[in-house]
């Protein structure tokens, strides 16, 4: 089984290209596709992009072009609850928009308001947290086209939908993987506490996200060991 890993970031997938055997790269639609063998098992690695239409389009190439038979979907976050920390990690039971209408969303396939991560790629995450000594849990990730620095929009957001953390492409994600059919997980490792602290250090003064981006690596590494 072909597994895509997709990040939206460069650090997000940069790791774990590192880790890759027998690389093959090519360039499709401004996109770089990392095809080769993590932990014994065949993937095709991307960055993304940021936002919900660069993730939706390159989900479907990686289905169209590349064959992904399931999918991966690894990178940071805001946080969003008092369950976790800085640090810590949301794997996506379920994953929703913040700034879109359901109601019309549902209107075209897969004609669903919200998406829901694969059990059985959610059981093998968490298995994976739980062997690299990551703290988790399972919970609700909401996905909206900007970064969320401040204090007012946090609130708004939690009024709407009250995730567990926040971020820009994983419900865009979800949406075409199930449009077409294929499992798949969203992960996030928590950068910020989603406020004007965060917005300080992530977009001010441009902090090195490295250290987030190795505990998702590490996740999805032990996934991929774990993989029959």
């Amino acid at each position: 089984m072909l597994t895509a890993i997709m990040g939206a970031m460069p650090d997000e997938v940069d790791q774990l290209a590192a880790l890759l055997e027998h690389k093959t790269t090519e360039t499709y639609a401004g996109v770089e596709y990392v095809k080769g063998v993590l932990a014994g098992k065949p993937v095709v690695l991307c960055c993304g992009g940021m936002g919900k239409a660069n993730a939706a389009s390159t989900v479907q190439v990686l289905v169209t072009r590349y064959g992904a038979e399931q999918l991966i979907f690894s990178g940071i976050a805001g946080n969003m609850t008092s369950k976790i920390g800085v640090g810590d990690v949301v794997i996506g039971k379920e994953v929703v928009y913040h700034d879109a209408e359901p109601d019309m969303i549902c209107q075209s396939a897969p004609f669903l308001k919200e998406f829901a991560g694969d059990e059985t790629l959610v059981k093998l995450a968490e298995k994976a947290c739980s062997i690299v000594g990551v703290n988790h849990i399972v919970g609700k990730i909401a996905t909206g086209d900007q970064f969320v620095g401040d204090t007012a929009t946090k609130n708004a957001i939690a009024a709407k939908c009250n995730p567990d953390c926040v971020e820009m492409e994983g419900a865009a994600v979800c949406q075409i993987a199930a449009r077409n059919k294929i499992p798949c997980v969203v992960l996030r490792a928590m950068s910020d506490n989603a406020d004007e602290a965060g917005h300080e250090v992530l977009v001010v003064k441009k902090f090195s996200i490295a250290e987030y981006i190795t505990t998702a690596t590490s996740i999805v590494h032990q996934m991929m060991k774990e993989m029959a």
